[in-house]
C-alpha cells in the first residue's frame, strides 16, 4: 500500500475524490454544451450561440481550479505509483475536457458565420448524428474515468470508428451539395471545419480513454510504440556492428591472402 509523506493515504484519497468530482462536473458542463452548440447551429440561434461562447470562461476557470488542486496534491502529498498516476491523469483529463469545451464553442461560432444559410436536409441530418455520436463517446470516456473502468476505456477507440465514418460521409455530402446545389465555397469550408470539430471531439474522448487505461494499469499505447523503437534501434545497432566486424575480418583476410603462398 502506497504511503504519502506529509499526509495519510486516507487524506489523499479524499482529496482525489474531490478532484474526480470536479472533473466530472466540468465534463458534465461540456457534455451539455455540445448538443446546445449543435442546436444553435441548426436553428440559427444567435443568442444561444453567444451564451455558449460567453460560458467558455466558466470552463476555463474550472479547469484552472482542477490544475491547482492537482499541483497542491503533488506538492504536499508526494504521491507515488498508482496515486501519482491518478494525479497525472486528472491533470491530462482537465486539459482534454477543456479542449472539448473549446470545440463546442467553435461550433457555436460557426453558427454565427453561417447565419442565414439554409442547409440541405442531408447535411443537417449528418450534423445531428455526428453530435449524438460525439456526446456518446465523450460521456462514455468520462464514465470510464469515474468508474476506473479500463475495459470500457479501451473500447472507445473502436467506438470512434462510427464518428469517423460520419465525418467522411459529411465531407462527401458537402462536395455533393456543392456540385448539385452550388453551395458557396465559403459555406463549404465552414461546414468542413464543423465536421472536423465533431471528429476531434471523438479523438479527445479516445485520448481520455487512453489516460484512464494508464491510470488503472500503468500502460499507454505509446509504450508499445516506444518498445518497437527501442527494438528497431537494437536491431540496427547489431546490424551495424556486424558490418564493422565483417569489414575488419575482410581486411585481415585480404592482408593474410597477399602474404600467403610460396615465394
Amino acid at each position: 500500500m502506497t504511503t504519502t509523506p506529509g499526509g495519510s493515504r486516507t487524506v489523499f484519497r479524499e482529496q482525489m475524490d474531490e478532484v474526480r468530482g470536479e472533473i466530472v462536473h466540468l465534463a458534465g458542463l461540456v457534455a451539455e454544451a455540445i448538443p446546445r452548440a449543435t442546436a444553435a447551429l441548426l436553428d440559427a440561434d444567435l443568442d444561444a450561440a453567444r451564451k455558449l461562447v460567453d460560458g467558455d470562461d466558466v470552463l476555463d476557470v474550472l479547469t484552472l481550479q482542477i490544475e491547482e488542486h492537482c499541483y497542491h496534491l503533488l506538492a504536499l502529498q508526494s504521491p507515488m505509483a498508482s496515486d501519482l498516476r491518478a494525479v497525472i491523469t486528472a491533470l491530462r483529463l482537465a486539459s482534454e475536457i477543456e479542449r472539448c469545451g473549446d470545440l463546442a464553442v467553435n461550433i457555436a461560432k460557426a453558427a454565427r458565420r453561417l447565419y442565414g444559410v439554409e442547409l440541405e436536409s442531408k447535411l443537417r441530418g449528418i450534423i445531428e448524428r455526428m453530435s449524438r455520436s460525439a456526446v456518446r463517446l465523450f460521456r462514455l470516456s468520462v464514465d470510464a474515468y469515474a468508474d476506473g473502468d479500463a475495459g470500457r476505456a479501451a473500447a472507445l477507440d473502436d467506438l470512434d470508428d462510427e464518428l469517423d465514418d460520419l465525418h467522411r460521409a459529411f465531407i462527401a455530402a458537402i462536395f455533393e451539395s456543392h456540385h448539385s446545389s452550388g453551395v458557396d465555397l465559403r459555406v463549404g469550408v465552414q461546414l468542413a471545419l464543423i465536421g472536423r470539430f465533431y471528429e476531434r471531439l471523438g479523438d479527445h474522448a479516445v485520448n481520455i480513454g487512453e489516460r484512464v487505461q494508464y491510470m488503472v494499469t500503468g500502460w499507454l499505447p505509446e509504450h508499445a510504440g516506444a518498445a518497437r523503437a527501442v527494438a528497431r534501434g537494437e536491431v540496427e545497432a547489431h546490424a551495424e556492428e556486424t558490418i564493422h566486424l565483417d569489414d575488419f575480418g575482410g581486411s585481415n583476410r585480404s592482408a593474410n591472402g597477399s602474404g600467403s603462398g610460396p615465394d
